[in-house]
């Protein structure tokens, strides 16, 4: 089994023809988004590839220690872009393969008049300890 994050961007502008800003949507569209992300999750818990799963606040800091005793603050989350991360859900699959076939579905969630988004997920292996040789 290996352990993959999968990000979820937000937009502030459209990045495909059906990635409407949220904002725009109705609460029925949120509520039938939301619904399918619960559903996704839970069917993943079922075949145990879930580990777990967040939703994130727009709101966000950026910190960095300086050395002057104070870290510098900057309001974001991100300084110079519209791109956020707006949840995260983490899975423990069998294979690469099956890492991207669970990706490819999370991309269908509907969005503004129930239409798929197609939107684009960050996929990363969680970073694993080198094999050891053993003789």
């Amino acid at each position: 089994m290996a352990k993959y994050l999968l990000l979820k961007h937000y937009r502030g502008a459209p990045a495909c023809a059906n990635d409407v800003p949220m904002d725009r949507w109705t609460q029925e569209e949120i509520s039938a988004h939301m619904k399918y992300m619960h559903d996704f999750a839970a069917r993943l818990e079922e075949t145990g590839e879930f580990v777990d799963a967040q939703a994130l606040a727009p709101e966000g800091t950026w910190v960095r220690y300086d050395g002057a005793g104070r870290p510098p603050v900057t309001d974001g989350p991100f300084a110079e872009t519209k791109d956020l991360i707006a949840g995260w859900m983490v899975i423990d699959v069998d294979s690469h393969e099956r890492a991207l076939e669970l990706a490819g579905e999370l991309s269908a969630a509907p969005g503004k008049d129930g239409e798929p988004l197609h939107e684009w997920l960050e996929l990363r292996p969680f970073l694993s300890a080198p094999p050891t040789v053993t003789e």
